[in-house]
């Protein structure tokens, strides 16, 4: 059983400190449209990683590096024993993200830290905040190395060794920005991430607070479809073998496959490319993306199915040949059931409203919760946008996700055991 909430009244985050920190981070590779480019591993991450650093020193953490440059910062406990409790998320962007992607996570745990100093309590286990490395993949891949790495996902090997666009490989960018650490990454009695939601749900019901149950699990697949390439005149209808005819059909068929099934399906074509792409030739070949998506394994593998079935009847009835590629493959994640129920109760004790929700994308909680009981806090982000320098956050809600995960962090670093 977790220990008893404190009366929310009497320990609340500072909202105007922490939005303080946030527009004040926002400053290190802001755009003219209000948004920020730090790619990870760059002099600016670099000095979005100092300045977070130096705050967390200033309130009294440790400040530990590991091999992928994954930074953690530890305040101690009076169980000098017991495995801290984590928050964390990651400082790198997109090439034209906003301001709170990542970055909201990472401070929102280092105002939980200000405010239990403020506040002079002790916590029976240490509290961590931990800033991972290239969660976005943007510059390097795999996405979320370095929470990748510490869940085991992959090796340093590996991944010192990949490259980017201009031949810099990540070990090389680590030594020229100093984040090439040499400490062992600690282990976690828990972990919680907090996170803007990145879609609309909170927004469109009036949601404060998503309890965040798992991470949609995912298929992506390439598709060719191969017909034949005719001229758009002489050839008749009925012969035609149209390749893009076949696309258009199996796009309708993977939005019917995802309205179809349950546990948060979902079904998107991203990508189409046709050829010859002339005005007056009928198509003969169309490479196209499949995303699917799904909180249940099980389902996400009967939508599979249902997909690959579709590609089939519509092969046969246009004489047009269909392949499908496997390319990523994630599993469905379930976030602990215990973290999550604290969340909510917070979430309750608190007034805020709130509801139960999946992560539709991935998250470095959905790594760390290889490697113990780990939970996502979701708050609104304006319109759902996201990825995006016009990505915005009502101050409001962002303080609301701080209090919420102050008082969860705090019932788990108190329990016993």
């Amino acid at each position: 059983m977790n220990a008893p909430l404190p009366t929310p009244a009497a320990l609340s985050t500072s909202s105007e400190r922490l939005w303080s920190s946030l527009m004040s981070l926002a400053t290190l590779g802001a755009t003219p449209r209000g948004g920020i480019r730090r790619l990870a591993l760059t002099e600016l991450d670099a000095q979005g990683r100092d300045r977070v650093t130096g705050w967390l020193r200033e309130a009294g953490c440790q400040i530990l590096c590991d091999a992928i440059g994954n930074l953690y910062a530890i305040r101690p406990g009076t169980d000098a024993t017991a495995a801290p409790v984590a928050m964390g998320s990651h400082l790198d962007t997109q090439p034209s993200g906003g301001r709170f992607d990542g970055q909201y996570g990472v401070l929102a745990g280092l105002e939980v830290i200000r405010t239990l100093n403020d506040a002079g309590i002790a916590t029976r286990k240490p509290i961590a905040v931990a800033v991972w490395t290239n969660e976005e993949g943007t510059r390097f891949q795999p996405v979320m190395m370095g929470s990748g790495v510490y869940a085991g996902a992959f090796t340093v090997e590996h991944c010192v060794a990949q490259r980017d666009a201009e031949g810099i490989s990540v070990g090389e960018a680590l030594a020229a920005i100093g984040a090439a650490g040499t400490d062992a990454a600690p282990r976690f009695d828990a972990y919680f991430e907090s996170h803007i939601e990145q879609g609309p749900v909170l927004e469109n019901e009036g949601k404060t607070i998503g309890v965040v149950e798992g991470a949609l699990g995912q298929r992506w697949f390439d598709v060719v479809l191969e017909g034949q390439d005719a001229h758009a005149g002489p050839t008749p209808i009925e012969l035609r073998r149209d390749a893009l005819l076949a696309a258009a059909h199996l796009t309708v068929a993977v939005r019917e496959v995802a309205t179809s099934h349950p546990h948060y399906a979902r079904g998107t074509v991203g990508r189409l490319v046709v050829s010859p792409n002339s005005r007056n030739v009928i198509p003969g070949r169309v490479e196209m993306s499949i995303d699917l998506r799904c909180a249940d394994a099980a389902t996400l593998d009967a939508m599979t199915d249902a997909v690959k079935g579709a590609a089939a009847k519509i092969s046969a009835d246009s004489g047009v040949s269909i392949s499908l590629e496997q390319t990523v493959y994630f599993a469905p994640c379930a976030f602990d059931a215990s973290l999550v129920a604290s969340i909510e109760t917070t979430a309750q004790a608190f007034g805020y409203s709130h509801r139960r929700l999946a992560s539709g994308a991935g998250h470095d909680a959905v790594y760390v919760a290889r490697r113990c009981p780990t939970a996502m806090i979701f708050v609104p982000c304006e319109r759902g946008i996201s990825h995006n320098e016009i990505e915005n956050a009502d101050p409001a809600h962002i303080h609301a996700g701080a209090n919420v995960l102050l008082h969860a962090v705090l019932a788990r670093a108190q329990r016993e055991g």
